[in-house]
């Protein structure tokens, strides 16, 4: 899910460290947003307090993506094209804000749901 959101949002950045956003690098973002997912997650599918609390996957990811944009954006690694939709007060992206967020809640409950039926 990463490489693809990655792929469709990509065309809303100038460029990546100054040079050209090639599907290697994209490949890269997508795998290090899938640590983020799976370290902000893990716990959820492990400690049974946290398992009827997975909304709280994607409050924890939109912070993480917004420490992880302002870092990016302040150290010039990215830059937004014009057509990048920015959140007001915090001044990042849109899609990247909300990615590690939505997508690390909808993983975890396709996994839990073939957990639950595998378990079965």
């Amino acid at each position: 899910m990463n490489f693809i959101w990655e792929n469709l949002h990509s065309f809303l950045y100038l460029n990546y460290k100054g040079g050209e956003i090639t599907q290697f690098i994209l490949l890269r973002a997508s795998l290090f947003d899938a640590l983020l997912i799976a370290i902000i997650s893990l716990p959820f599918l492990y400690f049974e307090f946290l398992k009827n609390k997975a909304w709280l996957i994607f409050i924890i990811g939109i912070a993480v993506a917004i420490f992880n944009e302002w870092y990016g954006l302040s150290t010039l690694r990215w830059i937004y094209s014009s057509n990048m939709p920015i959140i007001p007060i915090i001044k990042t992206g849109l899609t990247p804000t909300l990615q590690i967020g939505l997508l690390g809640y909808i993983s975890f409950k396709i996994t839990t749901f073939f957990q639950n039926d595998f378990i079965r």
